[in-house]
């Protein structure tokens, strides 16, 4: 109980920006679920065929690796971090407001872009601030911020739903008839079925032909929807702004009264001479950088080669774990229409809902757990629950009650694991490396290339590759964590019971060796 009113009082202390950054990670939340329920929308909006909308998921995971790597530009200061949340989070407004007016898949694909580099941005920036704010009580936060990206995005679907059209605007002469390319969506296979009388003809698509039945105007007011219940996001970030005095309008005046925090950061010596004249709101963080300056630091001189190791373990966790929610969550419909299950697509469409669904709710539950569980332990649940759960799915592959099941299961191991890993990173290196920046740039890389790695393969080999490259991500994620726990051993001030801990990991690998 002396934990959990420690927790409440730093909260009390710090209310209105932990409320703030956890809502511009609802905004977050909203731009990762959208896109897959809509996607056969917007191809007729764009009157594109469905190679060439895959490139707007492209563009938009690309463009979040890009604004997560430099995210750190804007998190120097405080002022910075706020003014480039604000921005973030009214951009994707904007995104929202403007994807109804694209006509063309290229101005899709940029606007999409646009909204991968805020969202990049919002998740380095947001979780920077919260570990910087909370330390070593961050594990708790952490789980909350996550849960409202969960709850984003499955909002944005549930808006969605009513507005998707069941009309078929391809052509009679379409795609139905391409390669196993096509396997990518099955949007044409499920059309197909509602209209038996569209046969193949050729192999040539038509994307120029206009939508049918106003497909693009009713799916616009989904679009719209979004945007509005998005806009109080960059008005609570320009409120704390207003807060702290942050403002153009505000900034000359000096402050009534210091916060404890920077207190602190006053009475500290001044390590230059100019940086020190500024206001504590605008003094660098000295704790973390981006990218590109953070392996550049002078504290990272002479480090231990643990330090380093660390920092790329975790990273590779992250890369496995956060690739295979996107690569499941792209796939895991196309996965059930396809034989041997046959699954219709209106049961098929549960799934993606059903995924977001528990990954939601096991954040929900890791709030109150984070507390009492350590973040490696709770690591070690999730990896090797994820690992478990594809082994059933691939055993039971031809039983639509395992998938249903499976799914709920995934969600649930998957949704604590990236804030897990961030507090227990941070918290080997005490606050001093570059971990919450390398771990963001890590997972959103993975995220990106999980994705294009198993929709290659799922199109040549067929579903059933589905399932196995998730047991074979799923052993590298423990393979990696295995060694995270190795080097953590290595690194100076390993405690006794993170010692006991790792005893125990490497009994478990050995038993799981001994099974295969």
């Amino acid at each position: 109980m002396g934990c959990d009113g420690r927790v409440l009082g730093l909260l009390r202390c710090n209310l209105q920006p932990t409320l703030t950054y956890w809502s511009v990670f609802f905004s977050f939340g909203l731009c990762i679920g959208f896109l897959g329920p809509t996607l056969l929308d917007l191809r007729c909006q764009t009157h594109s065929s469905l190679p060439q909308i895959s490139w707007v998921f492209f563009s938009q995971q690309l463009c979040l690796l890009l604004g997560s790597a430099l995210g750190g530009v804007f998190k120097r200061t405080l002022a910075q971090s706020l003014w480039a949340l604000f921005t973030s989070s009214l951009a994707i407004s904007l995104v929202f407001a403007v994807i109804p007016l694209c006509r063309d898949v290229k101005v899709l694909a940029l606007v999409m872009a646009l909204a991968g580099l805020a969202m990049g941005c919002i998740d380095t920036v947001a979780n920077m601030q919260l570990v910087r704010i909370y330390q070593k009580d961050s594990a708790v936060f952490l789980q909350v911020l996550h849960f409202f990206v969960g709850f984003g995005a499955l909002l944005s679907p549930l808006i969605a739903d009513p507005f998707l059209s069941e009309a078929d605007c391809s052509p009679a002469n379409g795609t139905a008839n391409t390669t196993s390319g096509s396997h990518l969506f099955h949007a044409h296979r499920v059309l197909g079925q509602h209209h038996p009388d569209v046969l193949p003809q050729t192999n040539q698509t038509h994307p120029g032909l206009p939508p049918q039945d106003g497909a693009g105007t009713r799916v616009s007011s989904a679009f719209w929807i979004m945007a509005l219940i998005n806009l109080p996001v960059p008005v609570a970030v320009l409120l704390l702004l207003s807060k702290e005095r942050l403002l153009t309008c505000c900034i000359q005046r000096s402050p009534l009264l210091l916060s404890a925090d920077e207190l602190a950061l006053e009475t500290q010596p001044p390590q230059r001479e100019d940086p020190s004249s500024l206001p504590a709101k605008l003094q660098p963080d000295p704790g973390h950088e981006n990218l590109f300056s953070c392996c550049q630091r002078k504290n990272c001189r002479g480090a231990p080669y643990s330090f380093f190791a660390i920092h790329i373990t975790a990273a590779l966790v992250l890369f496995m774990t956060d690739g295979m929610t996107g690569m499941y969550s792209a796939f895991v419909y196309s996965y059930a229409v396809e034989k041997p299950l046959s699954v219709g697509h209106k049961v098929a469409g549960y799934l993606p809902s059903l995924f977001w669904g528990f990954i939601t709710l096991g954040r929900l539950f890791s709030i109150p757990i984070s507390s009492r569980v350590k973040p490696a332990t709770m690591v070690l649940i999730n990896v090797v629950g994820v690992v478990g759960t594809f082994l059933v799915l691939l055993i039971f592959s031809y039983n639509v009650i395992f998938l249903f099941v499976g799914t709920a299961s995934l969600g649930l191991f998957l949704s604590s694991t990236f804030p897990s890993m961030l507090a227990y990173t941070e918290d080997i290196l005490q606050y001093k490396g570059c971990a919450t920046t390398v771990l963001v740039t890590g997972a959103a890389i993975g995220e990106m290339v999980l994705q294009l790695l198993v929709g290659s393969i799922f199109q040549a080999q067929g579903s059933y590759s589905f399932l196995v490259c998730g047991v074979i991500f799923g052993c590298l994620a423990f393979a990696f964590y295995i060694l995270l726990l190795f080097f953590h051993r290595m690194h100076p001030g390993l405690s006794s019971e993170e010692e006991n801990l790792f005893i125990l990991c490497e009994g478990l690998s050995l038993t799981r060796s001994w099974d295969y």
